[in-house]
């Protein structure tokens, strides 16, 4: 029996899709995009990482965005969340007049049906998205001291050596030289200028992880295609917001500050179109990003695996 995807009921995934993107289209609606916000505005802990579960087990996809955001929006630099009941299981009680913040968890379920076209009996995959509550540990009392505890701050030594042997485990062609970093389709090769012309290196990885994810585009690795109407046939614009999301992500976990791309303000208006067009797609891109820097790190020979969980 033939399989295809297929998203889930509209009623079972319309609030949690609406709520979400119309926080993120708010936030771009003000010229800013909330995935970047976190570094922005500082973090007094002292570290640069993704929002943590309560057994410090790393959120993903789209949860990494909502939780940034929140944290942005309330000024929390703690990076670890909870549910209300994992809370209490840990001694740890909720402060009173708090708020949650909403996240999601995907789940899918197969159902029989007939195709239109051909009468053929298939299975349809359909995706739905289920919301839960979590809170900051800084809306929490009573949790064991480690939870509060400052996170140390890595030095640049710490940081760089150890992101230059992850690119270079990737395999990807690296040309140095001109003016304009970019990801060459027709040569499979990624052009950068010298680390000199940057800022600081900080500058250049985060640069360099950005074209990275376009480069597992390619139809040798991940294949990446936006022929599905949400996309609204914003070819460009998809693929720019999937580099942007997944060179943040890959940013975090690399201990690195993500820089500000040229032209990135010129996108802004794309991607505005992209989510006011359908809800579902800041979903589909935090996906596509996450699968990306899923494959980069499946290139490391020892690689950290992230929690398959939303």
């Amino acid at each position: 029996m033939a399989k295809r995807n297929k998203h889930g009921p509209a009623s079972a995934r319309r609030d949690v899709h609406a709520e979400i993107t119309q926080t993120i289209v708010a936030q771009l609606e003000q010229g800013a995009a909330p995935w970047r916000q976190p570094w922005q505005a500082g973090h007094p802990a002292g570290s640069i990482t993704r929002p943590l579960r309560h057994n410090l087990v790393p959120y993903k996809g789209i949860n990494v965005l909502i939780l940034w955001l929140q944290a942005v929006l309330k000024g929390y630099s703690a990076p670890i969340w909870m549910t209300f009941n994992q809370a209490k299981t840990l001694g740890g009680q909720v402060r009173k007049g708090e708020t949650s913040a909403l996240v999601v968890k995907a789940g899918s379920f197969d159902k029989a049906e007939r195709d239109e076209a051909t009468g053929e009996a298939i299975t349809v995959t359909r995706t739905y998205y289920k919301g839960y509550h979590v809170f900051c540990v800084e809306q929490i009392d009573g949790l064991p001291d480690s939870f509060y505890a400052p996170a140390r701050h890595l030095t640049n030594h710490e940081r760089i050596e150890p992101t230059e042997r992850f690119f270079a485990h990737t395999g990807a062609q690296i040309d140095e030289g001109g003016e304009v970093a970019c990801y060459i389709p027709a040569l499979d090769m990624i052009r950068m200028p010298p680390l000199g012309s940057f800022d600081d290196a900080e500058s250049y990885y985060s640069t360099l992880a950005h074209e990275h994810i376009h480069w597992t585009r390619d139809d040798k690795r991940l294949q990446r295609n936006y022929s599905s109407k949400y996309w609204n046939g914003k070819y460009a614009a998809a693929e720019e917001l999937v580099a942007e999301l997944g060179a943040c992500f890959l940013a975090a976990d690399l201990g690195l500050s993500p820089d500000p791309r040229d032209g990135h303000a010129s996108y802004l208006s794309g991607w505005l179109d992209l989510m006011r067009g359908d809800s579902r797609v800041i979903f589909k891109a935090a996906t596509l990003a996450e699968q990306a820097v899923d494959y980069l790190h499946g290139l490391q020979p020892q690689t950290r695996v992230l929690d398959e969980a939303a």
